[in-house]
């Protein structure tokens, strides 16, 4: 099964390597597609770390953290032992906050995509509906020369991180502006996201639901299975146990990816100090799902753990295009 640090599925890989002869914008070496539009996102998105370095191109994504306040202490994703402070922090009861990145780190980035030799970009961002950084972004565009397409995916993880990777696959293969954002979007629709958490309080704390739900959560013990709707974290389904919510949010993923066919879904087990479960219920999701890929596994981006709180699973349930073609072998060839 995959790691935390595993790299992108090799679905990702494959149909990025067949890019790679665009080095770099505008240039088109080697006969590839010339790339023009640079993709910018936030690191919400939970892509892999190693996904940026298996690119065909310098400069084609930016990933620019987002800040969260520990305390009086603030860090950005990537920094060391990040998850590990916020988890001792929402142990002791320290306050744990989270913010947009401001519109001046977006503007360096637009600015840094110019340089490069782009012509224009796609940012690509969580939902509006729980973070600014869309309006961030928006604020950037304004004062820059480049032209820079916005895009609210109004999802998180790597629900948003699939709509990445969808904007940078039609990057690399020279797609426009418009038909970057628009992959990045249509990505975005194809994406489903469940998650249980064991307390709705680090929620209520950060306004993502609200007081009466959360207390009544805790005064019932109810266990919630909650999902993203619109952009918004809604109820789904309320369990007594811990046991009976990790097994209805496996039965509502296999469930929301079984209707499509196996080689089109993608799965996506994110968790915050609980990674054991998190391995678990993706080899279960595997025996269930034997034609899907099996699930990428990671912890939340520091940014959603400080929200979500500890014990969190989630589930992102992505269906994506396959073309296909003759291969050389008389086989068809999957591509996307």
């Amino acid at each position: 099964m995959p790691d935390s640090n595993a790299a992108a599925w090799p679905w990702v890989r494959a149909r990025l390597s067949g890019l790679r002869p665009a080095a770099r914008p505008g240039t088109g070496r080697g006969g590839g597609a010339v790339v023009r539009t640079a993709v910018v996102t936030d690191s919400a998105a939970a892509l892999p770390a190693d996904y940026p370095r298996g690119l065909p191109c310098d400069g084609i994504l930016t990933v620019t953290p987002m800040p969260v306040m520990v305390g009086a202490e603030i860090y950005g994703e990537g920094e060391d032992d990040i998850l590990e402070t916020i988890a001792l922090a929402l142990a002791a009861g320290t306050p744990v906050k989270t913010s947009r990145p401001s519109p001046g780190q977006f503007e360096q980035a637009y600015r840094a995509a110019q340089l490069h030799g782009f012509d224009a970009v796609v940012s690509v961002h969580i939902s509006g509906e729980l973070s600014g950084t869309a309006d961030s972004a928006r604020l950037a565009a304004a004062r820059v020369g480049i032209p820079v397409d916005v895009v609210d995916t109004r999802t998180v993880g790597m629900a948003q991180g699939m709509a990445v990777q969808a904007a940078v696959n039609a990057a690399a293969a020279g797609a426009d502006r418009a038909a970057v954002a628009a992959a990045a979007a249509t990505q975005a629709d194809r994406t489903k996201v469940f998650f249980y958490v064991p307390s709705l309080e680090q929620l209520r704390r950060g306004g993502r639901i609200g007081a009466a739900a959360s207390l009544l959560g805790t005064m019932l013990a109810i266990k919630p299975i909650l999902a993203l709707d619109g952009g918004r974290i809604v109820p789904l389904e309320k369990v007594r146990s811990a046991a009976r919510a990790v097994a209805r949010l496996e039965e509502i993923v296999v469930a929301a990816a079984a209707p499509h066919p196996g080689q089109s879904v993608r799965l996506a087990v994110h968790h915050f100090g609980n990674p054991e479960e998190a391995k678990s219920l993706a080899a279960r999701l595997e025996a269930a799902l034997p034609d899907c890929p099996p699930a990428q596994i990671s912890s939340l981006p520091a940014v959603l753990a400080a929200h979500a709180g500890l014990g969190v699973l989630a589930v992102i349930v992505g269906r994506v295009e396959i073309e296909e073609r003759p291969a050389t072998d008389g086989h068809a060839q999957r591509l996307k």
